[in-house]
């Protein structure tokens, strides 16, 4: 009796279930995190929109093609209890920096020099961000450091000019005379400490 008593109040849940997972799936976001790659970086838009927006406001955002990056994850250190023992959120991004054509040559070449360290023995640039305990929020940073990469290597150095390099010049000069001048106190007064034996 009991039973069946169950069984007629779970019939009316199912179906509610039912419909509510159908509606998702007809609106296409049945699996939809508010952490999805889509909603943490969006693609580019291009056409009507893009010109619509104003360049001088926004530069152009770097367009990364996901399709020619090496994505791993693995365990997060640090705080995070037994979340950090269980799931893998560390996100590691690498790309091989000399084959990436999405990239100029001249910007390549200058990431090169700027991050050697962050470069392996394959030639392969590699990112790792575990800010996040979450999985999609850790690569969205990843392809951000990327994308500061570029834009750091991409800026020219400003141009110094003669008054401000001079300014410098004698500034560094002006040290340098303290410095030995300093230098020359201390070894008089080491001398003077040392007893005459004669």
């Amino acid at each position: 009796m009991a039973a069946h008593t169950l069984r007629g109040l779970c019939r009316p849940r199912l179906g509610l279930l039912a419909a509510r997972f159908s509606q998702r799936a007809a609106a296409g976001t049945e699996y939809r995190s508010a952490y999805s790659l889509d909603k943490l970086y969006p693609p580019r838009q291009d056409g009507a929109a893009a010109a619509s927006a104003p360049q001088e406001t926004q530069p152009a955002a770097l367009d990364i093609p996901l399709a020619r990056l090496t994505v791993s994850y693995c365990r997060s250190s640090g705080p995070g209890g037994q979340h950090v023992n269980k799931v893998n959120t560390k996100a590691e991004v690498r790309f091989h920096l000399a084959s990436a054509d999405w990239i100029p040559e001249a910007v390549r070449q200058k990431m090169a020099s700027m991050h050697r360290n962050k470069i392996n023995r394959a030639g392969e640039l590699i990112v790792n961000s575990e800010e996040s305990r979450y999985q999609m929020r850790n690569l969205a940073i990843c392809l951000e450091k990327i994308r500061t990469m570029v834009t750091e290597a991409t800026e020219k150095p400003k141009a110094v000019s003669k008054e401000t390099s001079q300014k410098l010049i004698e500034r560094v000069e002006k040290m340098n005379r303290e410095r030995l001048r300093q230098k020359k106190i201390h070894s008089h007064i080491k001398e003077s400490r040392k007893a005459d034996f004669d």
